[in-house]
């Protein structure tokens, strides 16, 4: 029985399947990367398409005031000049181009054209936009006596439909539930918000989330991939019914994040 027992112990230790050296010994995992370790996003010039509406306005204000680079974009040069100059211009760090120049001249794009207008936008920045991070930031809503409801695109989402016509491009989502009134008050000091994030590349998504945390108060949280951006953008019906009832400009907060 003890030479069995020997015996057995000897197989045990020399199978090939159990290591026999140092060498042998599963390497051990590195360390969990810090969700909040962001990079530095500050040197990044932001275009940002819609620029001329309330939600484009107020973020590129934001931004600028942030110290970011700015180029606001329009289909004609000369609105997104004026807007420019409205938001404070040169001396904020804002210019005015047309869509394309706005699209080739930056390197981060964010999309705040309306819905309805959308699609025809991006297939015809395809070109300009290739290689861009890209963050959509377009909510498909419908509107009737009832209030504010979601629209399903074919594609899912606005963010998926942005996927699908600019292939080239880093899609990301992002700045859905944010007050366009909030963001243009020159009074309002810092937003108290998360930013929901989503996107298929972390290094994509984690430059969104430094790009949202350079508005004081902001606060950039992943929140998955683009096939969850549907609901993501449908929240913001529920928040015009919120804003409505209360006289509030509500936002989103992450809680135990």
């Amino acid at each position: 029985m003890k030479v069995a027992a020997v015996r057995d112990r000897i197989t045990v230790m020399t199978t090939p399947d159990a290591p026999n050296s140092a060498s042998d010994a599963p390497a051990k995992k590195a360390p969990a990367k810090d969700p909040w370790d962001l990079p530095d996003v500050s040197g990044l010039t932001v275009g940002v398409l819609g620029g001329t509406g309330d939600q484009g306005r107020g973020l590129a204000y934001r931004l600028a005031r942030a110290g970011q680079k700015v180029i606001i974009g329009s289909r004609a040069a000369e609105r997104a000049q004026t807007a420019a100059r409205e938001l404070g211009g040169a001396e904020l760090g804002i210019e005015g181009a047309d869509n394309a120049e706005c699209s080739r001249r930056s390197d981060i794009v964010i999309v705040a054209v309306p819905w309805d207008g959308h699609a025809k936008t991006l297939d015809s920045l395809r070109e300009e936009l290739s290689g861009k991070l890209v963050i959509d930031c377009v909510n498909p809503l419908g509107f009737d006596k009832k209030g504010a409801y979601a629209l399903t695109p074919e594609e899912g989402s606005a963010a998926e439909q942005a996927a699908a016509l600019l292939p080239d491009s880093r899609v990301t989502a992002a700045f859905h539930h944010l007050s366009a009134v909030l963001l243009q008050d020159p009074d309002v000091e810092q937003i108290d918000t998360d930013v929901m994030v989503l996107g298929e590349s972390r290094a994509d998504t984690d430059l969104v989330q430094a790009l949202a945390a350079r508005i004081p108060g902001m606060r950039g949280v992943f929140a998955g991939r683009l096939r969850n951006a549907h609901q993501v953008e449908s929240l913001v019906a529920n928040l015009i019914s919120v804003n409505r009832r209360y006289k509030a400009h509500a936002g989103l907060r992450v809680t135990d994040v």
